[in-house]
């Protein structure tokens, strides 16, 4: 299962961006999606999931500003992003943990991340 992200760019402290992320490959269903982030010379750090019934985490610096939501059929991920500020700089990738049909293991996959710059 391969992800690809897009979305990402340059935009203005208070402005908006709207990444998505979809997952490709055959015989398999997904059970969570989500969205890292990396700012320069950080850690990566989670910013938000939801799972294959729903269940929506945000981190804290995110909520309230950021919206994940998801096509299920498109096997697709969604970060809307609004206010956004300098320190929301960084490298987004995203992520999902999923099974192929019949199957009971959990597997992960993650896309390369896309960066995401906010100039003041």
């Amino acid at each position: 299962v391969q992800l690809q992200a897009s979305g990402g760019g340059l935009v203005q402290a208070g402005g908006s961006l709207k990444l998505s992320c979809t997952a490709s490959g055959s015989g398999f269903k997904i059970n969570d999606m989500g969205w890292y982030r990396q700012p320069p010379g950080k850690q990566r750090e989670l910013v938000a999931t939801v799972s294959s019934d729903g269940i929506i985490n945000y981190a804290d610096s995110v909520q309230g500003l950021f919206t994940i939501s998801k096509d299920s059929a498109k096997k697709t991920v969604f970060l809307h992003m609004r206010n956004l500020q300098p320190e929301d700089t960084a490298a987004y990738v995203c992520y999902a943990t999923w099974t192929y049909y019949g199957r009971t293991n959990v597997r992960s996959s993650w896309g390369r991340g896309t960066l995401v710059t906010v100039s003041s």
